[in-house]
């Protein structure tokens, strides 16, 4: 009798085992089903990292944002179409084309571009921009593409009167806010008055109306406003000096952008070397001409 009660004690205990091991083995399972975590973790480390660079950003999205001011033909200015237009809107295109992208262009006051390159909210600031050492403290340039004369423009009738810095000192003298010719006002006619507006046509008008005596101006420009002008404006017989005004165009990039301004570079470069971006400043002058800009 008691070995038979020894049987039933073993066979309950063997039992019991078995069941016990049996459910480590279900729990043993269940946690290999808990992978696909490690699977998401591999996942997202294999992900293509984001771009390093401004030039490697503008690639990915497949867009070069541009700012200027379109207000200042032949350089930059719209069509009847209200298209951009004139040789700096060509550079642009140019670049974007070089670079495989779209191009988009930003119009924003001139004074508001090198903010906007310095935030990212544009690329590149395409808008005649005079290259400075003061300006290059702020930003980078790209290599010159363009030099230009300065003109004073003067109310038809007053090129002699208004020809010599004395002749201006004491005048109000006229000038695009946040511009070079501000700045060459201040430095090479510090007798006179500087008075700026945001827009050159607002300029000439006052210059029209005896308001100011004249405006300075690149000499592309100068030259298309008196020629829009209907006998209203002429170019003052006065000049600046090679050192006073000796200035090269340049397309303005955020500092720490080398292979950007590497690739721009390349691109003005060809045009300038070829013949291409004079063709396209004269073909601009053409058409802001026709359209009386």
């Amino acid at each position: 009798m008691k070995h038979c009660n020894m049987m039933k004690k073993l066979l309950a205990l063997s039992l019991g085992t078995a069941m016990l091991l049996s459910a480590m083995v279900g729990c043993g399972k269940k946690e290999k089903t808990q992978e696909p975590e490690n699977s998401d973790t591999q996942q997202q480390q294999e992900q293509p990292a984001e771009p390093a660079t401004l030039l490697e950003k503008i690639k990915s999205k497949g867009k070069l944002v541009v700012g200027t001011e379109a207000q200042y033909a032949p350089y930059e200015f719209k069509d009847l179409d209200a298209n951009f237009a004139g040789c700096d809107m060509w550079l642009a295109q140019q670049i974007a084309d070089s670079l495989g992208v779209t191009l988009e262009v930003v119009d924003m006051a001139f004074d508001g571009i090198i903010p906007a390159v310095q935030s990212g909210q544009v690329d590149l600031g395409i808008a005649a921009f005079t290259n400075t050492p003061e300006r290059a403290e702020e930003i980078d340039f790209s290599d010159l593409y363009e030099t230009s004369a300065q003109l004073l423009i003067v109310k038809a009738g007053n090129a002699d009167k208004y020809s010599t810095k004395e002749s201006l000192a004491g005048q109000k003298v006229g000038a695009q806010k946040g511009t070079i010719q501000s700045q060459l006002i201040l430095s090479a006619l510090p007798e006179s008055e500087l008075f700026e507006l945001e827009k050159y046509p607002a300029l000439a008008l006052e210059v029209q109306n005896g308001n100011i005596a004249g405006l300075v101006v690149d000499q592309a420009v100068g030259e298309a406003l008196v020629a829009t002008s209907n006998g209203g404006l002429e170019v003052s017989n006065f000049a600046f000096t090679a050192e006073e005004a000796s200035f090269g165009k340049s397309v303005v990039i955020a500092k720490g952008n080398e292979e950007l301004v590497e690739a721009v570079n390349e691109v003005i470069n060809k045009v300038v070397a070829d013949g291409s971006y004079q063709k396209a400043y004269d073909d601009a002058v053409a058409l802001a001409a026709s359209l009386g800009l």
